[in-house]
């Protein structure tokens, strides 16, 4: 049975930080495999300042391609839209039936706020999650504090955020060493972010 931890993110663009944590996950976890899905739209944020979907996922996959442990996911594309997390695990889990495992990764901040998201407690019951250290504010709950579905993983404190890339980009400031080279690659060419 592979267990699959599912990163999910607009990854617009992804980042040394996102990399980090992910191959960090499947060498110091019990995961096997860790899946990018490619966000097209959260409920959360404006779909404006969003990259079309089919570029966000070239530079993941440009930028896992050295990484066997480390996979793209264009999953959501074809889900409706805005999408919610335990679609998409219901999808994933009868499109595998067999052989996979999927579990959650999520940053510290995003636990704080999980009791909002849609079924919440249906995620916790039939997944596991995965969490690494975010510095953040906010108490959390305490019914996540202890609870056997979430696994705390001492994973690096990445400050890196894709907003900070682009606005500093557009300055025309060099933000280079904060990408994977393939993925600056591809955006300088692209001119994206200017």
């Amino acid at each position: 049975m592979k267990r699959i931890g599912l990163y999910f993110g607009t990854f617009n663009p992804i980042h040394i930080g996102h990399l980090v944590i992910a191959n960090h996950m499947v060498e110091f976890s019990d995961l096997d495999e860790v899946w990018f899905v490619v966000t097209p739209q959260s409920p959360f944020k404006v779909k404006k300042s969003l990259l079309d979907n089919h570029h966000r996922y070239q530079m993941v996959l440009e930028a896992t391609e050295d990484y066997p442990k480390l996979k793209p996911s264009k999953i959501e594309f074809g889900l409706p839209q805005p999408n919610y997390t335990v679609n998409t695990l219901v999808h994933l889990s009868e499109k595998y039936p067999e052989g996979h495992q999927f579990c959650l990764i999520m940053g510290e901040d995003n636990l704080k706020s999980f009791h909002k998201w849609k079924n919440y407690d249906a995620i916790l019951e039939g997944y596991d999650l995965y969490v690494y250290p975010r510095i953040s504010k906010g108490e959390m709950g305490s019914k996540f504090k202890e609870h056997p579905k979430i696994h705390r993983v001492n994973a690096p404190i990445m400050e890196i955020s894709s907003t900070f890339i682009r606005r500093e980009h557009k300055k025309g400031k060099n933000i280079k060493p904060m990408l994977p080279a393939a993925v600056w690659k591809y955006m300088d060419e692209m001119n994206f972010y200017r």
